[in-house]
């Protein structure tokens, strides 16, 4: 049995990286779940740190397996980002914040070691678990679908020069019918949310649906900054499938603010909203 070098250590995380965006390690205190972040979570804007959509997925999953019930389904959850979640081990944990028989509030926090040895939450999130009801005889959408999967192509606008790593090349991006107002794709990932599991419908779309701030990004990345405070989802059905349809509009304020808003979508038709609050800044010009 030899020893594991750092070279050793390397090669594993780069091979689970093609494979996940987590991989479980032992707990190391009660009530919180303990994962290694690999290469496939980077972020485009740093490579320490991760995209929104691993995490949101990694929340999402938590919520859901916390105290599940038969005949309930998360329905809305608001991911909060408090600072950069790191490319490293972070810890998860879940509960429920408001009990309730018909309508319960569940939430969860992931925290990231820091550099002085302190631990600090980096995101938190809240979502309303809703019990179900039949009501397929007054099914109504209120949205128009969009055009199914092309069976290959890319993005019409293409990939800002330096995009094309950690997170980005974890998902199949294809481009739809867009135009001067909304920017259409369909996504799906090609990795697990965590090593070995498969994933739920609900973290599919968490596994994806923070990519709506690039998607529909109109500012040069080289001369601007455009990150999102939070992500909140709301579905009103469940997805089917893998892919995952956004149908993108972004709007800038004058002062530093923009608002992302999408429709998201499963290859039935649209499935809900997401909106994504954006912190719009001019980089320094050297």
């Amino acid at each position: 049995m030899h020893d594991v070098t750092a070279a050793d250590q390397a090669a594993s995380e780069d091979e689970a990286g093609t494979r996940a965006y987590y991989v479980a390690l032992e707990p190391t205190r009660d009530g919180y779940e303990r994962y290694s972040a690999t290469a496939s979570t980077i972020s485009v804007w740093a490579a320490t740190m991760q995209h929104g959509a691993p995490p949101s997925a990694l929340l999402a999953r938590a919520v859901e397996r916390c105290a599940p019930r038969e005949g309930a389904r998360i329905a809305r959850l608001t991911m909060e980002i408090l600072g950069p979640v790191p490319v490293g081990e972070i810890e998860v944990r879940a509960w429920i914040e408001r009990p309730g028989k018909r309508i319960e509030l569940v939430a969860a926090e992931l925290v990231a070691p820091q550099p002085d040895g302190s631990a600090r939450v980096v995101a938190k999130a809240a979502a309303w678990r809703i019990a179900t009801s039949d009501t397929s005889q007054v099914v109504h959408t209120a949205d128009a679908p969009l055009p199914p999967v092309p069976e290959t192509g890319e993005v019409s606008w293409g990939l800002p020069e330096g995009w094309d790593i950690g997170y980005v090349k974890s998902v199949d991006l294809r481009g739809v019918d867009s135009d001067d107002i909304t920017r259409r794709v369909w996504v799906r990932p090609r990795v697990e949310v965590v090593e070995g599991e498969q994933i739920s419908p609900l973290v599919r779309v968490f596994s994806v649906a923070d990519v709506a701030n690039g998607v529909g990004a109109r500012l040069d990345p080289t001369h601007w900054t455009f990150l999102n405070t939070d992500l909140t989802i709301d579905l009103f059905r469940l997805p089917v499938g893998e892919w995952i349809g956004l149908a993108v509009e972004t709007s800038i304020g004058p002062d530093g603010v923009g608002l992302c808003s999408t429709v998201l979508h499963d290859a039935q038709g649209p499935i809900g909203r997401c909106l994504q609050i954006l912190e719009v800044r001019a980089r320094a010009q050297r």
